[in-house]
């Protein structure tokens, strides 16, 4: 089945709003690139390469909106700055603003029209690259999955959290595909429970052998030699392999190391931030305390009690036995061969 998460007509951006699934299948609309900057805020649409991607395309609606207007220049880098400041931890929206700030200051001196034109080029082409290099990637992947394999994942990794197919669930997709009789153990992801809503809905969509189970369930699978293999996502990589994803994948790399369960980063490399050198200096995103405090707006939690809710963890790289990536499969030593991909 082929998932749209995202898709462009007509001069309006059209998104599955993740926040209903899996009770409610709606498309949310974005007219200007203020909704885009909310869609990505409020986590309508989530994952990595999906949030750069939809950020691409709130470029294209910033341009449409001041094409007309004195200073485009000025008001597209606060337009591009606001974007930029939707989310703080995922990589791949700095970088998706950022090629699209190169392209604009590369094209100063063509007219407004062209220069539009080439800014909504650019948005299709990241979309479009997202989706093959998922595929690529899904294919290397598929590699590391022996036949009859049990597959443990966390939060989601699929269609919805890309461009379309996935980066850890695509690899699952492919696993599935090619016949390997695979089963998959889906963590519900506490809080906002994407494994729960959206893995889940996938998996149910492709018709994957699989369970749900609660977050605290892994342990026990893990340790009574039910995993064989761990596949998870990133929201951003360092350039010595810590990798920040969501908020429990640094527990069940410990509990995999602890009992020899290869687990795997599943990511493209526009997720790797060469910026930095290593997880200690990528910022952690802190959520409001009522995603923990309630679950579909029913309060579980009491009155008056303070939470911690980050959304992300990091995992250091000596607890990750391969990063898959649409350049291969990245192995020790991290540092050396991640600056190879430079």
């Amino acid at each position: 089945m082929e998932i749209k998460t995202i898709e462009f007509k007509d001069d309006i951006l059209y998104l599955i709003d993740q926040r209903k699934l899996p009770g409610i299948y709606e498309i949310f609309q974005c007219n200007d690139y203020k909704e885009i900057e909310f869609a990505i805020r409020d986590m309508v649409v989530r994952g990595a390469p999906a949030i750069g991607a939809t950020a691409a395309y709130g470029v294209v609606l910033a341009a449409k909106e001041f094409l007309k207007e004195d200073e485009f220049f000025k008001k597209m880098e606060e337009a591009l700055v606001f974007l930029g400041n939707s989310r703080p931890t995922a990589v791949n929206l700095m970088w998706a603003i950022k090629r699209m700030r190169v392209l604009i200051e590369s094209n100063k001196n063509i007219p407004l029209d062209e220069l539009y034109k080439r800014i909504k080029k650019e948005a299709d082409n990241i979309l479009d690259e997202d989706i093959e290099t998922n595929k690529v990637m899904a294919k290397y992947g598929n590699e590391v999955i022996k036949e009859n394999a049990a597959i443990l994942t966390h939060c989601n990794t699929g269609a919805l959290a890309t461009a379309g197919y996935g980066t850890a669930l695509g690899v699952i997709r492919e696993a599935h595909y090619t016949g390997k009789n695979i089963f998959v153990y889906a963590d519900e992801t506490r809080p906002r429970l994407q494994g729960g809503r959206l893995t889940a809905w996938e998996l149910v969509q492709e018709g994957i052998p699989s369970k749900l189970i609660a977050d605290n369930v892994a342990a026990t699978l893990i340790r009574d030699g039910k995993i064989d293999v761990i596949l998870v996502g990133a929201d951003r990589i360092a350039t010595n392999g810590d990798t920040a994803n969501k908020i429990g994948t640094f527990m069940l790399s410990v509990i995999a190391k602890t009992y020899n369960v290869p687990f795997y980063i599943v990511a493209p490399t526009t997720t790797i931030d060469f910026d930095i050198e290593t997880g200690k200096e990528i910022e952690i995103e802190e959520r409001d305390i009522s995603e923990v405090t309630h679950i579909d707006g029913i309060r579980i939690a009491p009155e008056g009690i303070d939470v911690y809710n980050p959304a992300f963890d990091v995992t250091p790289w000596e607890n990750i036995t391969g990063i898959i990536t649409e350049k291969g499969i990245i192995r020790l030593p991290y540092k050396e061969n991640i600056m190879k991909l430079k």
